[in-house]
């Protein structure tokens, strides 16, 4: 056996530095999963505030004093 397959096989550095590289990989989708989910409720708010918006200037616009 290799020095890397014992290392790997009794819980050495190799087998630690995998769980760590897998927990930051974990990590780095979770920020990802929360910017998306920020990003996407920011779009949705915005629209719906765009459109009341505009329905506001079709509703003022129609009950006008020509």
């Amino acid at each position: 056996m290799s020095h890397e397959t014992s290392a790997a096989q009794t819980g050495g550095p190799a087998e630690k530095k995998s769980r760590k590289d897998r927990k930051e990989r974990k990590d780095e989708e979770g920020w990802f999963e929360r910017g998306v989910a920020l990003r996407a409720g920011f779009y949705i708010f915005g629209t719906h505030l765009f459109a009341g918006f505009i329905w506001l200037l079709f509703y003022l616009g129609e009950h006008a004093h020509k």
